[in-house]
Formats: structure tokens, sequence, C-alpha cells
């Protein structure tokens, strides 16, 4: 045959093929070496595996595996219940970390159920019940935060029960029968909530009830039979809602602070029309969000008085004490990504609990604060005014991310204007604006609130101590909202800070009622 016409044979038959080749999915190297790692460890003694060959450029359509439709790389399921298999499925299957389900009954698996589980957190279903499993059940199993059931019956287990299975909010159906296992099963039932209940809570979700809005849900309050509730209801036709409630669950059910928001239950069903329902129950903040408190004429419904300078540095304070527990006391850290007055809201004696964290954002692996050792962000998170600089600019999401966010919220607290004010433009913003009159008089910028006078029309001698806590309190939020993420305090030397600043202004606050006893 000539050459040339070789040539375009050859070209025709690339051609032809090309389509294939782009409709054929690029199968995940983790996945693809779990399976054949779980292949290896089990005897199949029916030929069930017989199609799992590291010859196949997809394991999509092996028996009993399923991968995801919207990312075909990925397995999210495994159904190989009755077929005979031998062996330990651990640790292999825990690298699978995109699965949601695992059906392996009746089978005979042995070994532990080893603490490599709680890499599954996209987990909802677990049957490996009529097995030979040995060992007792590993509290880590607790980090699957989206597990709806779990069949565990006709093994060999054995220790106590994990109580930290309470944890598991969306948890429904929980088998462990004909096992050795001690303790009773961890139960929510008397906090469960069903639609009906939250119907009635909230007199059919009337528009009288709803105490805000945002994004991905409404918020209504509720009146149960022992409290009053808040009730937060996901706009599940929204883009990105869903994963917004597994986001404040997975955050929410291992953090425990008196200055963050307290999840009471939650509820994950179909309302009577058949819809997708998802809610979280909270508790109420009788006060609402600080927003309403720094803007009352923006609040008329119901109006507030302004706030005075101790009651603002007091809830710095609090909202400093919940970064410094989510930063430097959980493990992993957890990064808030929406700070901003609207989600810090208050309780009883005005006690500040940060809320809202459906942007949240475990730091896996390095727990570094630092810039570059943080997880990746998909898209800018938080809100405008308050998001971090760099990560509109594709920058990975970190604990600087939170503290600038934190500075604008002092800065705002301190001149009583939002960050995006109509007055902050042609490159002016909050910091530049604070910066600026910093310099020469800080008086220019404080709310009148914080001015007082003696008799004679000059200033009080105890307010320039006053202008000095204030000051303190400016610089301390410039710093916080520096430009460059690693000019920025630590969240440890902030918390330390505002506590001095605190104790300053209570020891001003006892000289002046001291000073006004003799009068």
């Amino acid at each position: 045959m000539p050459r040339l016409a070789t040539h375009k044979l050859l070209l025709r038959l690339v051609f032809t093929m090309i389509p294939f080749l782009i409709l054929l999915p690029c199968m995940h190297s983790t996945d693809l070496d779990a399976l054949l790692c779980l292949k290896s460890q089990l005897s199949d003694s029916s030929r069930a595996l017989a199609s799992w060959s590291n010859a196949s450029l997809t394991p999509c359509g092996w028996q009993g595996v399923r991968c995801s439709t919207l990312n075909a790389s990925r397995v999210v399921s495994l159904d190989l219940g009755s077929l005979n298999l031998t062996g330990q499925i651990f640790p292999c299957v825990a690298q699978l970390d995109f699965l949601d389900r695992i059906h392996m009954p009746n089978n005979h698996l042995t070994g532990h159920i080893s603490a490599d589980i709680g890499r599954l957190t996209q987990l909802t279903y677990l049957n490996l019940s009529m097995n030979s499993l040995v060992g007792s059940i590993p509290d880590a199993i607790s980090s699957c935060s989206q597990l709806e059931t779990i069949s565990l019956e006709s093994n060999s287990l054995e220790g106590e029960i994990p109580q930290a299975l309470a944890e598991c909010l969306l948890l429904q159906q929980i088998v462990l029968s004909n096992n050795n296992l001690q303790g009773s099963i961890p139960s929510r039932e008397h906090n469960r909530y069903s639609y009906m209940d939250l119907y009635k809570a909230t007199d059919g979700f009337c528009a009288s009830s709803i105490l805000g809005s945002g994004s991905f849900g409404v918020v209504y309050k509720g009146n149960s039979e022992f409290q009053s509730i808040a009730i937060k209801v996901f706009k599940l036709d929204q883009l990105g809602a869903s994963q917004s409630f597994f986001a404040e669950c997975d955050a929410l059910r291992n953090i425990r602070h008196r200055n963050l928001i307290r999840v009471i239950s939650l509820c994950s069903t179909t309302d009577p029309r058949g819809n997708e329902f998802k809610a979280l129950i909270l508790e109420y903040m009788e006060h609402g969000n600080l927003e309403s408190w720094l803007y009352p004429e923006e609040n008329k419904a119901n109006p507030k008085i302004p706030l005075g300078l101790g009651s603002r540095i007091t809830i710095a304070m609090d909202i400093a004490a919940a970064l410094d527990y989510l930063h430097n006391r959980c493990s992993p850290p957890l990064v808030h990504c929406d700070l901003k007055p609207r989600n810090v809201l208050l309780g009883e004696e005005m006690v500040a609990c940060l809320s809202d964290f459906g942007l949240a954002k475990f730091l896996h692996g390095d727990s570094s604060t630092g810039v570059n050792k943080s997880s990746n962000i998909a898209g800018p998170r938080g809100s405008i005014g308050y998001i971090a600089p760099e990560y509109g600019m594709g920058y990975k999401i970190s604990t600087e991310g939170d503290i600038y966010s934190y500075g604008i919220i002092l800065l705002e607290m301190i001149i009583g204007k939002h960050p995006t004010d109509a007055m902050f433009k042609d490159g002016m913003n909050l910091h530049n604006f604070v910066e600026t009159t910093l310099s020469r008089e800080i008086g220019e910028i404080l709310e009148p609130s914080f001015i007082t006078y003696d008799g004679e029309g000059g200033e009080n001698l105890l307010m320039a101590e006053t202008k000095w806590c204030l000051t303190r309190l400016a610089k301390l939020g410039l710093k916080c909202s520096e430009i460059s993420a690693k000019s920025r305090p630590t969240t440890e030397d902030v918390y330390a800070e505002i506590i001095s600043i605190k104790e300053n202004f209570t020891a001003l606050q006892y000289r002046q009622n001291k000073s006004t006893s003799f009068l």
C-alpha cells in the first residue's frame, strides 16, 4: 500500500477514536488501587469478583461497583452482599473516600473495623451484618457524619457501644444485635423533630415567625413544648444549599463552646408533597444578631438602643474566644469563612455566639495556620466587605481569613459604618478610612454615643482614657484587616489583646463609678 494512503488510513482511525477517548472517564487512581487492594485481601471462591482486573480502564462496570453520576472517576457504592467472600476489607475500603454506601452482609468477612473508617465522611449507609468481624466499634465511626443507617448485627464484636454515635446527627437506624457488645445504643430520640412538629411550632412556617433569611436558608422562631427554638429551613432548590446543610452538621456536631450556637437537633425528611426537607433546630437567641444592634435605625420593626462601648468590647471578646476555640482548640482546626455581624447572635445577658457554619471548612492534614498550608478554596468564601482579599485571588482557606473578617467587625463597631457603605469609594475603604483618621484624631470618626462632655462643653477627663481604649481597639482592627495575610496577628494574640483591652476598660469603669460615688 502506498505510504500516503497508509498515513490517511491512520489519520482516519485516530479521528474515529477521538470521540470515544474523550468520553472515556479517567479513573481516579486511588480508587482503582483501593479496589484492587480490596480484591487482594478477599478470597473469592464463587469468582464473583472475576471482573475486577487491572486490565480494565475503569472499574465502574465491575460487579457491585457503582460510580458517581457527577464524577465518573469516583466510586460511591459497593454492593457485594451474599457473595461468599472471605477476608478483611480494612484498611483498603477506607481509601475509597467518596463512598456513600457499603452493602456487604452475609459473607465471611473477618478482622476489625479499623479507625480508618472515619475517613469515609460521605458514607450514609453501612451494612456489614452476618459476618465474622471481631473487636470493638471504633469511636472514629462518628466522623462519618452523614451516616443514616448502620447494620452490624450477627458478628463477634465486643466492647462498649461508642457513645460518640450520638454525634451522627442524621443517624436514623442502628442495628447491633447478636454481638458481645456492652452498654446502650445512644439515642437522640428525645430531641427528634418531625416535619409536622416544626410546622406546628412555626404556625405553618408563617411569615411572622421569620427571624432572618440568607442565601441557603430561612430561620424561623418556633415554640416547642419545652422551649423557644430557632429553625433553619434550607432552600434546597438553591444550588449549594444541600451541601451547606451537611457542612453545618459536620461542623456543629463536635464543637461545644459558650460562644458558639448550640444545635439541638435536625430534621431530614420529606414534606407532605414529597419534596425533600432539611432543617436544623438551634437554640433561640433572644436578642437577635449584632447587626441589628449596630444599626438600630435599619431595624424599625424591633428598634434597639445603641450598644455602649463596654458591651461592644465584651462582644468582641466573645467573638475572639470563639475563634480561639475553633482555630486552636479544635482538631483539625475549623475556619468559619463567613464572619460578619449578622452571623453573631446575642443570647441571655448579651453573650455573643457565632452562627451559620454553612461555609465552614476543616483544615485537614497540617494544622498550621499558615496561609500556604491550609485547605484549597473552591471560589471565594464569605460576604462582600468581610471576605479576606486573598480569597478573591484564589488563595487557600486559612485562619487568617477569619482574622481579617474579625478586624473589619471591630472597625465597624467603632465607627458604626458598614464596610460596603456608599462613602467608601475611589480606593477608600473602611480600613484606609480608620487608618488615615487615627493618625489625627479618633474622635472624628467615633459614634456620637461614645463621646461625653463636662458641664462647660469640654471633654470629660475620663473620655481621654476611653479614647485610649478605643484607639487600642482600632489598632487591633487595623492589624487584623491588613491586606497581607502574613501581616495579621495570630488568633491567640488577638484574643490576648482583646482581653487586655477589656480589663483596661473595666478598670476605667471602676474609677468612674468610684468618682461618681463621691459627688
